[in-house]
Order: structure tokens, then sequence, then C-alpha cells
């Protein structure tokens, strides 16, 4: 009695091991689940060249993702410029990058944001005016048909602003190969203004660019007034190259007192762009493009090109798609929490419900021994239900009903210790009343037999 006793116990520690490792292991599996769905999203932005604008821009929007959300974390990679940064997204090395709209975009590259808007601004200049001369010199170039053999001094070395030159001469019907191109860096400006072989000068950048204004300014101070060129094609570059839009300059915009210009100017612009893999899941899109706005104004305090981040236009036909994630935002038609994660639910409840059941199946298991001797007590009284049934005397009933409250008080602890089921109790329960029944009918059956036996000894003759 006592090695079962202690087996029982053991089988009792089990089960509760048991019961503590499956809480463990819902435990942490929800305790994975919260922390993979609350964990940052940390993603690699390529930008360049250092000390550039956007450099700076996306250097300011990290520290300030950083200090303030928790939901999306930016990992600036430094690039020598778009090219590379375009390239590394290609590559896969980064999911997000900028660039601009006119440059070759890898296969994956979807837009989330507008950087700024790069117009293009071409000028002649007047020539300087005599000290004696009193008549205002005119320009010799009045319109971009008249470049043809001439020299142009575009600011900036990157080849991206030499092939849009080449587009806008196409679109007005001069050969490019009869225009010179002659780049200089944007350090330049003083060397393009006093070259006297220049016969126009070409920068593209936003309107409040320092470098267009300070360009302009030099070389109408070298060369006289400046004599700006309509692009009087930009409707059709526009509808022939989606990735430019035709825009107008507004007067007074480089200069006041005179008015540089002194109309609105017809041109072309072409957006520099925060672009993202195809891949990238739409929430971590609509996350990232949800913060970049919320922060923008506090970043413009720091980097005042900031303050031109705006966002794609989601209905216009496009070379470069917008990315759902930044579209959903933008349309208001952003999944909700259970859109989202719904299905995340539905497996969870599907993996508890499976973890039950092998849980279940584990304890039965386990307790295979307990099943197997309740069983066994089952098939006990039902022999014993026939031993009752032609046993002689009430001893051994009373023999039968002590074994039976053995056997009961087995299966009992047995129910408790959750080895055997309800349904396996009630299958118990039956044979029990069997016994019983068969015990209470014998017992009635001896004692009527003792009954007759002892009035026939009573009214027998006295010999």
């Amino acid at each position: 009695m006592t090695s079962e006793t202690a087996r029982r116990e053991r089988r009792r520690s089990n089960s509760l091991l048991l019961a503590l490792a499956v809480g463990f292991l819902v435990f942490g599996g929800a305790a994975g689940a919260l922390y993979y769905a609350l964990r940052p999203d940390v993603l690699r932005i390529a930008v360049g060249p250092p000390g550039s604008d956007d450099h700076k821009v996306i250097q300011a929007m990290a520290e300030a993702f950083g200090g303030e959300s928790r939901t999306v974390r930016l990992l600036p990679i430094k690039t020598d410029g778009a090219v590379e940064s375009l390239a590394l997204l290609g590559a896969g090395k980064a999911e997000l990058a900028v660039g601009r709209g006119d440059l070759d975009m890898p296969a994956e590259a979807q837009t989330v944001a507008v950087v700024r808007k790069n117009f293009v601004v071409l000028w002649a200049p007047s020539g300087a005016a005599g000290k004696s001369s009193k008549r205002k010199p005119s320009p010799r170039i009045k319109e971009v048909g008249d470049l043809a053999g001439r020299r142009v001094g575009v600011i900036g070395r990157t080849p991206v602003n030499a092939a849009l030159l080449r587009v806008i001469l196409s679109a007005s019907g001069v050969e490019s190969d009869k225009v010179v191109v002659t780049h200089f860096g944007t350090d330049q400006i003083e060397e393009l203004a006093r070259d006297p072989t220049l016969d126009a000068f070409m920068a593209v950048g936003p309107l409040d660019s320092k470098i267009t204004s300070d360009a302009v300014a030099a070389t109408a101070r070298v060369r006289g007034a400046p004599k700006f060129l309509a692009i009087e094609t930009s409707e059709a570059i526009a509808l022939r190259h989606p990735r430019y839009e035709s825009e107008e300059i507004p007067p007074s915009v480089f200069n006041a007192d005179p008015a540089w210009p002194d109309d609105k100017v017809e041109t072309i612009s072409v957006s520099h762009l925060i672009v993202a893999r195809k891949s990238l899941p739409e929430t971590t899109v609509s996350a990232f493009f949800r913060q970049l706005f919320a922060v923008r104004q506090a970043i413009a305090r720091q980097v005042p090109g900031a303050a031109h981040i705006t966002k794609p236009d989601v209905e216009k036909d496009t070379e470069l798609p917008v990315h759902r994630g930044a579209a959903a935002v933008i349309d208001g038609n952003e999944r909700t929490f259970l859109d989202r994660y719904g299905d995340y639910f539905w497996f969870g409840l599907l993996l508890l419900s499976g973890i039950g059941s092998a849980a279940a199946w584990l304890r039965r298991y386990l307790n295979r021994d307990e099943r197997e001797e309740t069983n066994s007590h089952r098939k006990r009284i039902l022999a014993m239900v026939f031993s009752a049934r032609t046993a002689g005397s009430n001893q051994e009933l009373l023999d039968l009903q002590r074994e039976a409250d053995a056997l009961i008080g087995e299966t009992l602890e047995c129910y408790d210790d959750g080895a055997i089921e309800q349904d396996e109790l009630a299958a118990f329960a039956l044979v029990l009343g069997l016994l019983s029944n068969a015990i209470a009918d014998r017992r009635a059956a001896l004692q009527r037999a003792n009954f007759e036996t002892v009035r026939g000894a009573a009214t027998a003759p006295r010999g």
C-alpha cells in the first residue's frame, strides 16, 4: 500500500510538472508574439553624399525617430551619391534610399515621399553695359532654340543634369550634339560666372536654393542681367517623360529689385524621392510615412530643407508607383489593427488549441497505467458480480463488499488525480451498481433460505 501511494505521488508530481511546462510554453509563446509585434522596425536608408542637404535631412530624421518613436528606427548608410544609394536598394542592402526621379530606378523601387522638387533654371547673360552707353544691353540668346552651337555651363557634376538638358534641347528642336556642356561643381560658382566662353547657364534645384540664387547673382554681376529661358515644350516633355512635371518659375523668386525673373517662366521639374523596396511590408511603410510627417516640422527647424518634404500624388500616372503602405495612409485606407493582426490571432488560437490537445494526450499517455488499473478494477467488479450471485454465506458477501470499497477508493483517487475521465468513472459506477444489486439480491436470498430452514426445523414432528 505504501509503494502504491508513493507511485501515485510521483505521478501527481509528473502531472504538475507537465502543467507547469505547458504554462511556460504558452507564456513564452505569448511573450514572443508580443515582442515581435511591438519591437521597432530598423530600416536602412541609403543617402549621400555626406554633408549634402539630403544627408542632413535624413540624419535629422533618424535622430527624431530615435528620440520620439519606438515603431520605426532609421539607420542611415552613407554613399557617394544617389546612384550608389539606389544601387544598394536594388541589391537588397537597404530598405530605403534617397534619389532623383530621373535616375535609373531598381525594379523593386517604389515612391514613399517627395523630399523636394528640383526646378530647371536656364538663363543667359545680357552682357555688361558700357560706361558711356545708355542703351540696355540685349541678350544674344532669347530662347532655348538659340542654344544651338553654344556652350552651356551646368552646375553640378552629375551626368543626370546633362541628360536632362539633352531632353530639353531635343524637345525644343535643337540637336544636343551641337551644344557643348561644361560641368561646374557647386563650389565653383565664381569660375562659372567668369568663364567668358559660356553662353548660357543651367541649375537644377529647389527655387529657394542658395546655390541657384548665388549663381544667378554672380553671373549678373560679371556678365550682365540674366535672361531666363522659358521651356515652351514643358507640357510635351512631361507627357513623354512622366518622371518630369511642367512647372512655372514665379516672378522675383531670385531677386526683388530688379525682379529676377520679371515674369513667370515656364520650366520643368524633377523630384528627389524617398523610395522603398516593393517587398517592404505595407504596415512598416505606413508607420514610417506617418512618423515622417509627424516630425517633419521639428526636422525643418534644424534643417530647413526638410520643409520641402511632401506627400506623393497617388492619382498621377508616374513611372514610379507609390508604395501601397504610403498610398494607404494618403487615401485613408490603412488597415486596422484587427485587419493586420487578425490572422495572427486566429493562428494563436489554433496553436493554443493544438497545445491543449497535445497536453491532454500527453497527460493520458503518462496516466495510462492508472487507466489500465481502472479497467482491471472494472473487470474485477464484473467477476465479483458472478461471485456475489453464487455466494454461500453473508461472510462471503461482506468480503466482496470490503473488496469493492477498496476498489472504489483507488478509483476515486485516480479520478482526483485526473488519470481517468468522467466517462470512465461513469462506466465504473455502472458495474458497481450491478455488484451492489447482486449483493443485495443474494443477501436477501440467503436470509430467506435461513428463515425457511429455521421454520422447517421448528415445525418438524418430535420423536
